[in-house]
């Protein structure tokens, strides 16, 4: 076999005796060989410029040298993905960040915080919905009348000195009385077409008819009396008895309040600005406060509800002091100071949860309807006939207006526009 290359012989072998195993070998002659060309270079506009005269490199000088650039065989490599890491991709040190995602931000934000709002609503209500007395079944009642349009509201302020101590009893004027009794009875009918607050005075001749205690069983037979003495005989029920067979209305709820409980309720919300046209001056009850506006606190604010000597109306002219109040107190309630101040709103909403008894069937929704109604009632008295009834009883009471009556009434169980002793 031959070991040259494909193609040669040894007769192309130079003659001279240059060849393999030859002794006196000669080089042989160059041989040229067929040149590949590279492929032109592209070169920038400056890149014969060369360095400046001064000897400073010209920043548009291009040497000739990579620029960093990878090559694999003749071609130039693709650039990186965007999204491939850095520092072969993605963004660079010196390379301008992305705009940061504020709809996102802000709408985890804001899911954040309605869910914030949900717990605290929720954990609130059933913390005052467990606060909340409900002592009185008005279904008890007997011969009840229909119910009618709307929703009647019984509110009772009671003298009751459970709680107070002796310190808290001299300082309210309360006196050491045993029991409890009426000293505000007012309807808050809530409906379509107005609230109304009607003010019952407690002085008020009226018939208490039969009745069986649902605590004492006892039967209490008819009899002529002033209304708070129902309150004293058998409490709410007899109390709300009274009113539905005098008056023919449906009392849907029930609630009330009692001296000391009043008073903490005021202290809880900082205290009520009153405003006095005149002096107010009463031994009874410790009112004294000159002409001109007050910051009632809880005493002072009891003292004021309870006086009655100085007011030429007597009992009428307290009631219209009594609804002035309970407007002004609901509506500092209710302003964006207490609302959203919670060192304020919490110990407001756990001094009257606490002090507040009312019906089985109230709801928190009831009492909040309630209260907000006391607000913009259009507040007026039972119409009167004679405030100073002689009563078979030798003492002085007030008399109903029985014809002017029944027709207020007519239009609260209709849910009417009340127009009935509106001035």
């Amino acid at each position: 076999m031959s070991d040259w290359p494909d193609g040669w012989t040894d007769d192309d072998q130079d003659r001279s005796g240059y060849g393999r195993g030859r002794g006196s070998a000669t080089p042989e002659s160059a041989r040229v060989m067929p040149h590949v060309g590279r492929p032109p270079r592209q070169r920038s506009p400056h890149h014969d410029a060369g360095p400046t005269p001064s000897g400073q490199p010209n920043p548009g000088y291009d040497s000739g040298w990579n620029d960093g650039q990878v090559y694999r065989g003749s071609g130039r490599q693709e650039p990186p993905p965007p999204d491939a890491p850095y520092p072969y991709g993605g963004q660079g040190p010196d390379q301008p960040k992305p705009r940061p995602r504020w709809g996102r931000r802000i709408g985890f934000s804001l899911l954040a915080l309605v869910l914030v709002l949900v717990v605290v609503g929720t954990a609130t209500y059933f913390w005052a919905d467990g606060k909340l007395n409900r002592d009185v079944d008005l279904e008890a009642l007997e011969d009840r009348p229909e119910p009618g349009e709307g929703t009647n509201f019984l509110i009772v302020g009671s003298d009751s000195r459970e709680g107070l101590s002796d310190e808290q009893r001299e300082e309210m004027r309360t006196g050491n009385a045993e029991g409890s009794r009426t000293d505000t009875i007012m309807i808050l009918h809530v409906g379509s077409n107005g609230n109304t607050m009607v003010s019952l005075p407690r002085d008020s001749w009226v018939t208490i008819p039969e009745f069986t205690g649902s605590e004492s069983g006892n039967r209490i037979p008819e009899q002529g009396q002033k209304i708070n003495a129902a309150f004293s005989i058998e409490g709410p029920w007899l109390l709300a008895r009274t009113i539905e067979h005098n008056l023919d209305i449906h009392i849907d709820h029930y609630v009330e309040i009692g001296f000391g409980g009043f008073a903490n309720v005021v202290d809880a919300l900082g205290g009520v600005e009153m405003c006095f046209d005149e002096p107010i001056q009463d031994e009874n009850s410790g009112a004294d406060f000159a002409e001109g506006c007050h910051q009632l606190d809880g005493a002072e604010s009891l003292a004021f509800n309870r006086q009655r000597y100085q007011e030429a109306e007597g009992d009428l002219g307290r009631t219209k002091n009594q609804q002035e109040f309970l407007g002004t107190l609901a509506d500092q309630a209710a302003s964006p100071g207490t609302l959203l101040n919670p060192f304020k709103l919490y110990p407001t909403m756990s001094a009257s949860l606490d002090a507040l008894t009312v019906d089985t069937e109230m709801s928190l929704w009831d009492l909040r309807s309630m209260f907000w109604a006391m607000r913009s009632a259009e507040r007026m008295n039972m119409p009167v006939a004679d405030p100073g009834y002689a009563a078979p009883d030798g003492s002085s009471a007030v008399l109903w207006d029985q014809e002017q009556a029944d027709a207020l009434m007519e239009q609260l169980r209709n849910d009417e526009e009340v127009t009935v002793g509106v001035e």
